[in-house]
């Protein structure tokens, strides 16, 4: 891997670092390309002036967990560059949240001319959107004023690691699609867990071992002070609104009395609703406790990699699920780590940054509970917080960046000062 060969390089030349490529030697001179499966992607597009009826058919039967949205007027512009017709990223589990909160908001204000909502409750979802036209109806295009989308900032083959994290880390993004070249269509997407999951490659190095070898106590995190908890007690209609409410990836569910974790409802389980009627229909009487016992044919539903290089897998592929048989190191997926429900993946403030790296890597999941010794929810690490840790600075503001970049700068003899690279005196 070239970050192996930059810190060689490194050392060559006894340590010293020019201030002005202090940041670039590590991850500047990795491209994307070093990430595997891309190709594997698959690339769906949503057209803006698509129904909501339409664009869940298209994920639910690819078994895809979001799509690039396609604005319907750049098509018809002859001037235009292809990648230009992307307007935004709209994910499979934010669509079905909004329908059904859009649904329980018409139920509230049902009156005499809504009564046939009733005869409809225990219809699939797809027959409410037919019967519900100002929710099935609605265009895709229409979901930007409910900050659904996610800008679209898509990367080339040619760009780098750390321009890839500078992305990640300002703009709070699931994926990067990937582009060729300007005027060429979408190849793929590169998550963050692929990128985690390529920052694990240098582990034992030195400037990555300062930072993931400390102890998650010596971090601040943004959900560590207010993780989302639901009883299990509760229905799963409450998980589902605050899932909704927070715009999070998942809720710990925690027992009543003891307040210890025992399970979590994650936003990509409402696939496991629309595939299965009956626990879509019982969601209001359901609890989150039953519907953690519940057995699906469901292996995952998160964003997820496919690999075509032999790395563990690190990029792109969005599958909703996979077949079976997939051992650690494959070429393909043949199945999926994604922890169970009831067995949610956690960590304590002991642990080390690399072990949670380690374990969402393991789990495919974009998240752990941080609990303590009485198996408490006291926040929740997401693997944004993780990349954060290792984002360079914001090259338009003071902002000085993650830890290891702290680092470099330190021992490059370095500082920011206003966005810029500053040598010390």
């Amino acid at each position: 891997m070239q970050s192996m060969q930059i810190k060689e390089d490194k050392d060559d030349q006894h340590g010293q670092v020019d201030s002005a490529s202090a940041l670039q030697q590590y991850l500047d001179l990795i491209t994307i390309t070093s990430i595997s499966g891309i190709y594997n992607s698959l690339v769906l597009e949503i057209k803006a002036g698509d129904t909501i009826r339409d664009a869940i058919h298209m994920l639910y039967e690819k078994e895809t967990f979001g799509a690039a949205i396609v604005d319907v007027l750049d098509t018809e512009t002859s001037d235009v560059r292809f990648s230009d017709r992307y307007i935004g990223f709209i994910s499979f589990p934010n669509i079905i949240l909004w329908c059904l909160e859009e649904y329980e908001n018409i139920k509230e204000d049902a009156n005499d001319n809504h009564s046939h909502l009733k005869d409809i409750e225990h219809d699939d979802l797809f027959s409410i959107l037919d019967q519900i036209p100002q929710i099935g109806q609605t265009k895709v295009g229409e979901l930007a004023k409910s900050f659904l989308w996610e800008p679209f900032f898509p990367v080339h083959l040619n760009d780098t690691i750390l321009h890839a994290l500078l992305l990640l880390s300002k703009h709070r993004l699931q994926v990067l699609p990937v582009i060729q070249q300007p005027d060429a269509p979408l190849i793929g997407f590169v998550t963050q867990n692929a990128l985690v999951e390529l920052l694990l490659r240098s582990s034992e190095l030195e400037w990555f071992d300062n930072i993931a070898n400390k102890n998650l106590s010596d971090f601040r995190f943004e959900g560590q002070e207010h993780p989302r908890c639901v009883f299990g007690s509760q229905s799963v209609a409450d998980a589902l609104k605050l899932l909704w409410q927070n715009q999070t990836c998942a809720v710990a569910v925690v027992d009543r009395q003891t307040k210890k974790l025992i399970g979590n409802v994650r936003n990509s389980d409402i696939y496991n609703l629309v595939k299965n009627n009956d626990l879509l229909r019982n969601r209001r009487i359901l609890t989150v406790e039953e519907f953690l016992r519940t057995e699906t044919d469901i292996t995952y539903a998160e964003p997820i990699t496919e690999n075509d290089h032999g790395a563990n897998q690190t990029a792109g592929n969005l599958r909703l699920k996979n077949s079976s048989n997939q051992t650690a190191g494959n070429l393909r997926l043949k199945n999926s780590s994604k922890s169970r429900m009831d067995s949610p993946v956690s960590n304590k403030e002991n642990d080390t940054l690399k072990q949670v790296m380690q374990q969402m890597a393991k789990t495919n999941s974009s998240f752990s509970f941080l609990i303590n010794g009485n198996q408490q929810v006291t926040g929740l690490i997401t693997v944004r917080d993780i990349i954060l840790q290792f984002a360079p600075p914001c090259v338009n503001s003071s902002i000085g960046g993650g830890g290891f970049f702290e680092l470099a700068l330190e021992q490059s003899k370095c500082h920011i000062s206003n966005g810029t690279i500053i040598r010390n005196r």
